[in-house]
């Protein structure tokens, strides 16, 4: 990690502080900062390649199994753990390691629909646009005054899984036990049939039976028949829980189940090792040891530790324990 340092003066010397960005003293410097963790890097690079790269995702042979059941059987898989213990980043893997693109994330609240998933109609941003292209050619020709009804329908990230290709996307639906407790029925349809209708296309005339409108994915566009999205693959499914509500019967029925554990001792240090090169010596082995004291059933994240570890290795002098409660909180609330 490299030191900061104030412009227009030489770098900080070595030192037990040489680390410190922010001193709390009033004084105002200009300082460089070092490298970002590589979970934590967001420029895009030179490239071009995709701003965050993929990271190393460890998981036993087991738990790889029935995650292969899911994909060869095409239903979701139903990712049930602690917060965590790398949930959400299975999505990500699964991309990575199939080469199947860019992750579609649909994160869940409490106001949540399916249809915000599938698709959403801007009916109001339409009529503004035709008010205006009427006070700008108030006697213009027949049909001047239509926008183009695709621009105003945008796909969800569900929406867009569904959307016909060649290879199957990845969608994330996250904390699902988040939502209203009819949303899991709701999907059930969707995920039973594979295809949604949009009703305001569906109903327009046939010579506009062809409409291209815009995707969860940046600057794209697809075409949309007769108002139907129906998919040529079913998409890789991911849903994750932090089991705060059971789902039905019925939706459980449909899902592949996962439960991950919370990692071993031997475990977190393949994953230590998989995310940060350089992580040899002592000082890595009293923050596993700290980190394992305090741990409690779903109370401390495998982040957490990797943060720790990141900054013990750029240099900062803090012992582990005053370390540990910088940087690690307990997911309970309590400190």
């Amino acid at each position: 990690m490299t030191a900061p340092h104030t412009a227009g003066s030489p770098p900080d010397e070595p030192g037990a502080d040489s680390w410190r960005l922010f001193r709390g003293d009033g004084q105002a410097r200009q300082v460089t900062f070092p490298e970002a963790p590589p979970w934590r890097r967001f420029a895009p690079e030179p490239d071009g390649s995709p701003a965050t790269r993929p990271l190393p995702y460890l998981i036993g042979p087991a738990e790889a199994d029935v995650v292969n059941a899911a994909l060869l059987l095409r239903r979701p898989l139903l990712v049930t753990g602690h917060p965590g213990t790398g949930k959400s980043s299975l999505a990500h893997a699964v991309a990575h390691e199939l080469s199947l693109g860019r992750v579609l994330s649909w994160p869940v609240n409490s106001r949540s629909t399916l249809q915000d998933a599938l698709y959403r109609y801007d009916a109001i941003g339409r009529l503004r646009e035709s008010s205006l292209i009427k006070e700008r050619v108030p006697d213009g020709p027949s049909g001047v005054s239509e926008p183009d009804i695709g621009s105003y329908v945008r796909l969800g990230p569900l929406g867009t899984a569904l959307v016909p290709a060649g290879r199957p996307r990845v969608l994330l639906v996250d904390e699902l036990d988040k939502g209203d407790v009819d949303l899991p029925n709701d999907l059930l349809a969707v995920f039973e049939e594979g295809e949604f209708e949009i009703p305001e296309l569906s109903r327009l005339p046939e010579e506009q039976d062809r409409v291209e409108v815009l995707t969860a994915d940046p600057g794209d566009r697809v075409p949309v028949v007769r108002g139907r999205v129906r998919c040529s693959e079913f998409p890789v499914v991911v849903i994750t829980s932090n089991g705060e509500r059971e789902f039905p019967p019925a939706f459980l029925r449909r899902c592949v189940r996962l439960e991950i554990a919370e990692p071993d001792e031997a475990r977190l240090r393949d994953i230590v090792r998989a995310h940060l090169t350089d992580t040899s010596g002592d000082d890595v082995d009293d923050l596993l040891r700290a980190f394992l004291d305090r741990r409690a059933s779903g109370e401390l994240a495998t982040d957490q530790l990797l943060n720790a570890v990141f900054l013990r290795k750029g240099g900062v002098d803090l012992p582990a324990g005053g370390l540990l409660d910088a940087v690690l909180h307990r997911l309970g609330g309590t400190v």
